[in-house]
């Protein structure tokens, strides 16, 4: 096994896992590759007009959305370090996000993607989150999932 996928929100749940998939990484010497995905900025509009400030709006909102994206990969690749397990860290935008892990998984040649049980949209008396439970029945690879 040479790469294991690990889609980190910052939740409870993922800052948990992160413990446990460094250590699974360094038992099989996998890389890590870390990844937060963020929702597209959508700007409600009037009756298809645009205005000038939204260009400037959705600029804005998305170097935040990114700058939270790497502060929360930053911990990611911390603990990869300190695990001396080898570490690169993927901000993806997209609306889907089990479709986002699934094929960055894909296209980084991932052999196993481990995740959190739940990510932010919490427990809520579910067994498995949404994004969780879509990944296990879309996946074509194996999905180690930690609670």
């Amino acid at each position: 096994m040479s790469k294991i996928l690990f889609p980190f929100d910052g939740s409870e749940y993922s800052q948990k896992a992160i413990e446990h998939a460094m250590a699974f990484a360094k038992a099989l010497s996998a890389k890590i590759i870390g990844l937060n995905v963020v929702a597209e900025f959508h700007m409600p509009l009037d009756e298809g007009v645009v205005y000038p400030t939204v260009p400037t709006i959705k600029k804005r909102v998305d170097e935040e959305h990114k700058a939270k994206a790497q502060q929360l990969l930053a911990s990611v690749e911390e603990a990869a370090k300190s695990a001396g397990v080898e570490c690169e860290c993927i901000v993806a935008y997209n609306d889907t996000i089990y479709e986002e892990i699934i094929n960055t998984a894909e296209k980084q040649d991932c052999d196993l993607i481990i995740m959190a049980s739940h990510g932010h949209a919490g427990v809520t008396g579910l067994l498995l989150g949404s994004e969780t439970a879509k990944v296990l029945t879309h996946a074509k690879l194996p999905v180690l999932v930690l609670r």
